[in-house]
């Protein structure tokens, strides 16, 4: 009869610990206040992630910010100090992204952000290199729309924003885009998130006698300035980024955002694409998902994020576990460098390839134009 000495008991727990130990992912999301539109569907999506990975369960601990800077920081130092988690994924929105770097930098903590701006992970420095993304950045969509209006005839463009991160992100970028395709930008407005009127932006804007409007919001607060140009009588084309991507905005924005234009990731349109559209199958298989428990026409693209960064973390979870063990820094470490190796991952908005120097990994096979037709989303090809 074999002897089981109690130092061979010790390395036979300790190797059990490291094949069964939880893995333990913090979220924070915008799940109520200006951003809840893009936040619900995103807290839906995490419910839909596996909760095994590779042999090890996965636990998820969600909290709401509130689409507040001050909450996402604090959500994430929770997250981090008393559920111990390994990952982070979060938040919803730029600022609250923007806000939570230094916290998962300082604890050495990755992060998968579901906002768009290219701020969360450009320029790549020490805190950044934690910092991940799944929404196409701000240049990839701005060169979309300039394209799409120079090939309209469009000569000049007013722009109104939010007034925080997002919305001067957006105008930087869209400014560079512009100029390329020689556009002339001939007013530029900016509004909070909680603003309820907007008329003197608006009034600013119809003065300046644009061929068309760029409205850089999301969520249903976008929809804020498109009403107000339509009730003040403005008729050129508007145009809106992918930030309004949900239903909760087409029930909002109602008659006054018909015909809008604006680029969106291809699973917002995944039954219209070609068939020989390499997204259509990794789309489709979250619409599909996500349709069973929410029902027909519910996807978002903001869920999708979400959708993409469980994607992108169970496909660096196996690789991390070869390195260390759940709950530690080195399992910590290992996962991030993991994550900067994923290449070709096929998600629902893209195909993800990621560097050391870029932390989106997205080309142009991930944004799609699209228009407010009949109340709902029609792919211009």
């Amino acid at each position: 009869m074999k002897i089981i000495t109690p130092l061979a008991l010790v390395a036979a727990l300790l190797a059990s610990t490291v094949t069964h130990a939880d893995i333990n992912v913090g979220v924070t999301v915008s799940a109520t206040g200006p951003a809840a539109s893009l936040g619900i569907p995103e807290k839906n999506t995490i419910a839909l992630m596996p909760k095994m990975i590779a042999g090890q369960k996965i636990n998820y601990i969600v909290l709401d910010d509130a689409s507040d800077t001050t909450g996402a920081v604090s959500n994430a130092r929770k997250l981090i100090t008393e559920s111990k988690v390994d990952i982070i994924l979060g938040s919803t929105t730029t600022p609250n992204s923007l806000a939570m770097i230094d916290v998962v930098a300082e604890a050495q903590t990755p992060m998968i952000s579901m906002a768009a701006s290219a701020r969360i992970v450009e320029p790549q420095d020490a805190k950044k290199r934690w910092v991940f993304k799944t929404p196409q950045n701000d240049i990839m969509m701005s060169l979309a729309i300039a394209e799409h209006m120079a090939n309209h005839g469009i000569k000049t463009v007013a722009f109104i924003g939010f007034a925080d991160a997002y919305g001067e992100g957006w105008f930087q970028e869209f400014s560079k885009a512009a100029a390329l395709k020689k556009l002339k930008i001939v007013g530029s407005e900016r509004y909070a998130r909680t603003d309820t009127s907007v008329t003197g932006q608006v009034l600013k804007t119809i003065s300046a006698k644009p061929d068309a409007v760029l409205i850089a919001g999301s969520g249903t607060p976008a929809a804020l300035p498109q009403k107000a140009l339509k009730e003040r009588g403005y008729t050129g084309k508007v145009y809106q980024t992918h930030g309004v991507a949900n239903a909760d905005f087409l029930r909002v924005g109602g008659k006054d955002v018909e015909g809008t234009f604006l680029p969106a990731g291809p699973v917002l349109v995944v039954d219209q694409l070609p068939a020989g559209n390499p997204l259509k199958k990794s789309a489709a298989a979250y619409v599909t998902a996500y349709e069973a428990v929410h029902g027909k026409n519910s996807v978002s693209t903001f869920g999708a994020h979400a959708w993409d960064a469980g994607l992108l973390m169970a496909a660096a979870i196996p690789q991390a576990l070869k390195k260390a063990r759940p709950g530690t820094v080195e399992f910590r470490i290992a996962l991030r460098d993991a994550l900067e190796q994923v290449k070709e991952l096929a998600g629902a908005h893209g195909i993800f390839t990621m560097s050391s120097t870029d932390h989106l990994g997205l080309d142009q096979r991930a944004r799609v134009m699209v228009k407010i037709e009949n109340g709902a989303w029609k792919y211009q090809p």
